[in-house]
């Protein structure tokens, strides 16, 4: 039975951080995503990270200020968020997939509940 739960949101003001967590159970994936979604868009991609070799890929919006990493051990995947931006409130979900394709949601097999993450101005 495939679960992922994402946790460590909360409200911050601008400039501040959060470190999201995202735990995997029930089996190994090739790569974990960060995605988003705002109320009334469509998700957005936000990062991801294989779990051979740790290779991450970044959104244009997020680089510089968002890092990914990675507990292989532990099946966790970490997003450290520093320098937010009223601009990044949105709900962030944690996906699975066993698919190359990484940057890709449609190519996520499993997603988590989403964690909500609102940056006040």
């Amino acid at each position: 039975q495939v679960q992922l739960v994402e946790s460590g949101g909360g409200l911050v003001q601008a400039g501040g951080s959060l470190r999201l967590s995202c735990v995997a159970s029930g089996r190994t994936f090739y790569a974990m995503g960060w995605f988003r979604q705002a109320p009334g868009t469509e998700r957005e991609f936000v990062g991801a990270i294989t779990r051979s070799g740790g290779s991450t890929y970044y959104a244009d919006s997020v680089k510089g200020r968002f890092t990914i990493s990675r507990d292989n051990a532990k099946n966790t995947v970490y997003l450290q968020m520093n320098r937010l931006k009223p601009e990044d409130t949105a709900v962030y979900y944690c996906a699975a997939t066993y698919s190359t394709a990484y940057v890709r949601a449609l190519s996520y097999n499993y997603w988590g509940q989403g964690t909500q993450v609102t940056v006040s101005s």
